[in-house]
């Protein structure tokens, strides 16, 4: 789990950097800086989302139609919300304005949804390579800086999803050897990639997609692949 401890103290450095950087910027500065974020953010989940040339835009669709109706079925973005609503009552209990709630579950979106989280852990958990996770550590640690300059202190809770998500992949991860490849893996990498883009389109105030909810179809996209192929 190496990698994952990597990680984890990325996300902490630069939320650390983010807060620190966040009290000396005028709040239209802090803005600019979230909307930057949220436009690379952008590039990123449409990269990604690409990965679907290499297999069938069908599952990509599948994956995100069925995965949304299980999650909010589910409530995912709502119990997500609530976690981050308790946090918030626990460090800012006077009720003054705090962003501790959105910082977490933001981040926690941003730093667990793309598939580096997936296919890093599994390399760090079956061969011992650190390259992936150490590569998405230095990715999240800029994007803690930038996320923290607005959002504040919340996003340092994020490091505990990635935390509890990438360890259990890790170590879990002879379960799934041998599974997500070829096709599978790029249908899980597109489907990533379009929750990424929603990612961006709530960084940048556009519209809010309620990401939470459509996180199962991460699990989906590999799982049809391999159910058309028994057919």
């Amino acid at each position: 789990m190496m990698g994952t401890w990597i990680n984890v103290g990325a996300i902490l450095a630069g939320t650390a950097i983010g807060v620190g950087l966040g009290v000396r910027l005028p709040a239209s500065l802090q803005q600019r800086v979230l909307a930057g974020l949220g436009l690379v953010t952008a590039v990123i989940g449409i990269d990604l989302a690409l990965a679907w040339r290499a297999t069938s835009p069908l599952y990509v669709l599948g994956a995100i139609l069925l995965g949304g109706l299980i999650g909010e079925a589910l409530d995912i973005e709502g119990r997500l919300a609530r976690l981050g609503e308790r946090l918030q009552a626990r460090f800012q209990p006077d009720g003054s304005t705090s962003t501790i709630g959105e910082a977490f579950f933001t981040a926690s979106l941003l730093f667990c949804v793309g598939p580096l989280a997936v296919i890093g852990s599994f390399e760090d958990g079956l061969r011992g390579n650190l390259e992936p996770l150490a590569t998405k550590s230095l990715l999240d640690g800029f994007a803690a800086i930038a996320l923290s300059c607005t959002l504040g202190l919340g996003v340092a809770f994020a490091a505990a999803s990635v935390l509890v998500v990438q360890g259990a992949l890790t170590l879990g991860a002879g379960l799934f050897d041998g599974l997500l490849q070829g096709e599978a893996l790029d249908a899980m990498t597109s489907t990533g990639g379009v929750l990424i883009i929603a990612i961006s389109l709530k960084l940048l105030e556009l519209k809010d997609v309620r990401v939470g909810n459509f996180l199962p179809a991460l699990v989906l996209a590999p799982l049809l692949v391999g159910f058309v192929g028994l057919l």
